[in-house]
């Protein structure tokens, strides 16, 4: 028996309501109707578009059609063995049916009795949206749209505040509309963060490079910096040493409850003043500082 996808011979998604399916069929019907059309092909496609309606139109028999999911249209299948045992008269009852026969069958069910449609769950949908981390970290709303069944519909969605890169926010029941008494499908909502000019996030947690001059991280220093809910002064110990990693507590994406990173980079000013020269000239004769024990004896 070869599967035929009724959906997409009428051209809609598998959950649509019975009026986009008579909307869809009624323009097809007039397309291909052997006495208006001029197509070569117009019969055989106006045939295909009466026994998709036929049979989508039709509660029972678009619930039995649903339960044999989703295969490639013209590839072998067999009924489910359930259906043979349920509504078949005998063993061979369904061998030498083709599919619009076989639902024919389903829908009459064992000695005239009609086929009860099973509940059949709504569609998940994935959206994905992108915030600011500003957004991400104090919570915000935001406008969804989605386009499904019911044409184009508006949802208004609340971001905790903390979301973090690649969280995925599950909305129950917002989904597509289940069917013959079967549940409302759920929307799952892909987080994603816009790139900042400053902080780089790493979970629920930011960083962002500190710059300090050789002084500042000889000597130690009082700065301030920049956090998500505005500057803050940041202690610098004296003898920091580039790469170390200075926390401020509760400064993260999810504020009171992940910690912000200054990554500490030391930079060296480009040009010198003679005065500038003179010092460190004198800082480099008087100095026992050695930054690269590790070397010595390495070529022995």
């Amino acid at each position: 028996m070869k599967y035929k996808d009724y959906y997409a011979t009428l051209g809609v998604p598998r959950d649509a309501d019975l009026e986009q399916i008579k909307k869809a069929y009624r323009k097809l019907a007039r397309t291909y109707h052997p006495d208006l059309s001029k197509l070569p092909d117009a019969e055989a496609r106006f045939k295909e578009t009466a026994e998709a309606y036929a049979t989508l139109k039709d509660a029972g028999k678009r619930a039995a059609y649903d339960e044999l999911g989703h295969p490639q249209a013209g590839a072998d299948f067999a009924p489910p063995p359930q259906w043979r045992h349920d509504f078949a008269a005998g063993d061979a009852a369904f061998d030498d049916l083709d599919l619009a026969d076989l639902l024919d069958a389903l829908g009459r069910g064992q000695q005239g009795e009609r086929f009860s449609p099973r509940p059949v769950r709504g569609q998940d949908i994935e959206s994905a949206v992108t915030l600011t981390l500003a957004d991400a970290s104090f919570g915000t709303q935001i406008h969804l749209t989605l386009a499904d069944a019911g044409g184009n519909r508006t949802l208004e969605v609340t971001i905790a505040p903390g979301a973090f890169q690649n969280q995925k926010l599950r909305l129950r029941g917002q989904g597509g509309k289940g069917r013959n008494g079967g549940a409302d499908g759920d929307i799952y909502l892909h987080i994603s963060l816009a790139a900042h000019d400053v902080f780089r996030p790493d979970g629920l947690d930011l960083y962002f490079d500190l710059l300090l001059a050789p002084w500042e991280a000889a000597l130690g220093a009082e700065l301030e910096v920049p956090t998500l809910n505005g500057p803050v002064v940041l202690m610098v110990p004296a003898g920091t040493r580039s790469g170390r990693r200075l926390r401020l507590r509760g400064r993260g994406l999810a504020q009171g409850r992940s910690d912000l990173y200054a990554v500490v980079q030391i930079d060296v000013p480009t040009h010198l003043s003679e005065p500038e020269r003179a010092l460190y000239q004198e800082l480099a004769r008087i100095s026992l500082f050695n930054p690269r024990p590790h070397l010595e004896g390495a070529t022995s």
